[in-house]
């Protein structure tokens, strides 16, 4: 008897897809969310159930499915643990593009490491993680874990988008949570063009989001916080490192912060205390003192770490540090901290949100455990002095970027405050470079250039004069990229961190700087400062953009043509004025053979819309067409 031909087929489709996730299948997934994607979250459902003040629970279940190799590192797969927080799941299952499973990872196959650097001082602090690597594109892994921990000052945050070029098919979180713990909840981002429904109950709170389409990174965005919906959360009633805490505004939270993480920390040795009198002698300017205990604590420590959370977030022992000469950012302020106290000169642990490339904020209006890095703050004379206890080499006083304008925490045993650090402006940030050069007959450039650098100029300058004679010469050429055939003949370099200055006297030689054609040659003018940045164009721009930090640079170029040579042709220069700053470049004759370059640039630091985007593209395309223009010379 001959089998029916339907269920034939069928019997072999059923064969085919044993074994088989359909829904993980690339097919499945709609045109609209591969667009522009490296990767696409198929699922991210997390749930977090907080039973009491010292006892949370999370159980996140992720489904993505990579793309393309630039995909891989949207995975995540890993997970940190310490004595308080227990990994009690971990799995991973990688499936094929068919949704075909390949291979499914138990927790033995997850490799355990430190977070650290191997120092005893965090050998509780750890993470599972799985090096895995594909055998071909596209294919999905579903990622599951389960944690259980003490501490409930740490909720994590929810954002329906992961990254730029992430799609998202399905994302979700929900909280369980006692009343009487009193759950706080700030949204920020929120609007029409993310779809998030949300649903809350006396002791619990739902988000979900579905289908958000992978959004491009544009050039000059603000950072991804500030563009896309975040939602925060935090206890009012939490527990931290086997301590109860509250947090009902700032001012209780620093109290608590200070009675219950720093008070018992503070002791310094008797031998120490009279070695830091003695440093100290009979200077009564607390701000000298503070220079002197910031050498101290400079040349005694090293620092480990810049994160807070690793380690815990109550610092060592100030003696310990005084013992071992290491600790991390929170162990060296507080250190720092303890030995001021010594001699009289109050200053604030202080927490921040570390970072130079992008600045974020403590949010003054959530008190709750925030920020990624501690510095320390002395109140001198109505002003805040602030001070980067974990370098070596930070100028006393001197910030730099890496925590410049932002809120921070100041914790006083009175309580907390919210501040803003230094913010640098235009007018601080300023770079002056004066200097001249010649043209031989034949093209070759011969000349000298002074740099002075200023403020978070000088941050970013003054490594030269630790780098080897090798990586200097490297540097300048990069830097003087528009001269080709750079010699560097001298260099000598200047470091004041008193005045926050950094100079750098320059000979510089190059062969065939100047073009000759027909007996005549041509060269641009500015040779020491040349700006060739022009802002990507956009047909249809989505985001803002930013300028997050304003600058100045003042040149003065004085340049000698051959003798018996005269100027054919010179450029007028030009001058513009707009909201993002001002430039102005002027090439005035001051002999027959002598022509002066004038050039000052200022960017403002700056927060603009989308629709200015354009203005602000042209206003550097004239800065770089104007930078370049050219002299044309020829014999008399």
């Amino acid at each position: 008897m001959k089998l029916p031909i339907l269920p034939l087929f069928l019997f072999f489709i059923s064969i085919s897809v044993f074994g088989q996730k359909l829904e993980y299948s690339t097919l499945t997934i709609p045109d609209s969310l591969k667009q522009n994607a490296n990767s696409v979250v198929r699922l991210n459902q997390m749930d977090i159930n907080i039973t009491s003040q010292k006892s949370m629970t999370i159980s996140s279940t992720q489904v993505t499915t990579v793309l393309n190799e630039l995909g891989l590192r949207n995975l995540g797969l890993a997970e940190h643990y310490d004595k308080n927080r227990r990994i009690t799941k971990i799995e991973a299952t990688a499936y094929d593009s068919f949704g075909k499973q390949l291979k499914v990872y138990k927790r033995k196959d997850f490799k355990d490491t430190s977070v650290a650097d191997g120092i005893s001082v965090f050998n509780d602090n750890r993470a599972l993680y799985l090096d895995y690597t594909p055998i071909t594109y596209p294919f999905t892994m579903v990622f599951e874990v389960d944690t259980e921990t003490s501490n409930t000052a740490f909720i994590p945050s929810w954002s329906p988008s992961d990254d730029y070029l992430v799609s998202i098919e399905n994302t979700s979180l929900s909280i369980t949570y006692k009343p009487e713990l009193k759950l706080k909840i700030k949204e920020v981002n929120f609007s029409d063009k993310f779809h998030i429904e949300k649903e809350q109950t006396a002791n619990s709170i739902n988000y979900k989001a579905t289908n958000l389409i992978a959004k491009k990174r544009e050039e000059l965005s603000p950072g991804f916080s500030d563009v896309f919906p975040i939602v925060y959360f935090a206890l009012e009633n939490f527990h931290l490192e086997n301590v109860d805490g509250k947090a009902t505004n700032w001012e209780e939270f620093g109290k608590w912060y200070y009675n219950s993480l720093l008070a018992d920390t503070e002791e310094i040795p008797e031998e120490t205390q009279v070695k830091i009198k003695q440093l100290v002698g009979a200077e009564k300017d607390p701000i000298e003192i503070a220079r002197i205990i910031y050498k101290y604590v400079q040349d005694k420590t090293r620092y480990v770490s810049v994160q807070v959370g690793i380690g815990g977030w109550k610092p060592m022992l100030a003696k310990d540090v005084d013992k071992l000469g290491y600790g991390d950012c929170k162990a060296l302020s507080n250190y720092t901290r303890s030995l001021l106290k010594v001699v009289g000169v109050p200053s604030y642990y202080t927490v921040v949100y570390a970072g130079q490339n992008e600045t974020k904020d403590l949010q003054n209006d959530f008190a709750s455990i925030q920020g990624n890095h501690v510095i320390l703050t002395l109140p001198i004379d109505k002003k805040l002095v602030w001070l980067e206890c974990t370098s070596q080499i930070q100028p006393f006083g001197f910030q730099g970027d890496f925590t410049d304008d932002r809120n921070v925490l100041l914790i006083k045993p009175e309580g907390g405050e919210i501040v803003k650090t230094k913010i640098f402006a235009e007018t601080d940030n300023v770079k002056t470079t004066k200097g001249s050069y010649q043209i031989t007959e034949n093209g070759n450039f011969i000349g000298k250039v002074k740099i002075i650098s200023k403020a978070l100029r000088y941050d970013s300058e003054f490594g030269k004069e630790r780098m080897s004679r090798e990586d200097q010469i490297k540097n300048y050429k990069e830097e003087f990229d528009n001269i080709n055939n750079l010699t560097i003949k001298k260099i000598n370099l200047n470091n004041n961190p008193k005045t926050i200055e950094f100079t750098e006297d320059l000979e510089l030689e190059a062969e065939g700087y100047a073009q000759i054609t027909g007996g005549k040659l041509m060269f641009a003018l500015n040779a020491f400062d040349q700006s060739s940045y022009v802002p990507k164009k956009y047909r249809t721009r989505e985001f803002p953009f930013q300028m997050e930090r304003g600058y100045t640079n003042e040149d003065e170029i004085e340049i000698t043509i051959p003798d018996g040579f005269i100027v054919e042709a010179k450029p007028n220069g030009t001058e513009q004025e707009t909201e993002f700053g001002s430039y102005k470049i002027e090439f005035n004759t001051i002999s027959p053979n002598k022509i002066l370059c004038k050039r000052k640039l200022v960017i403002k630091k700056g927060f603009y819309d989308k629709s200015k985007y354009e203005n602000y593209r042209k206003f550097r395309e004239t800065i770089a067409k104007n930078d370049n223009s050219k002299v044309v010379i020829t014999k008399a």
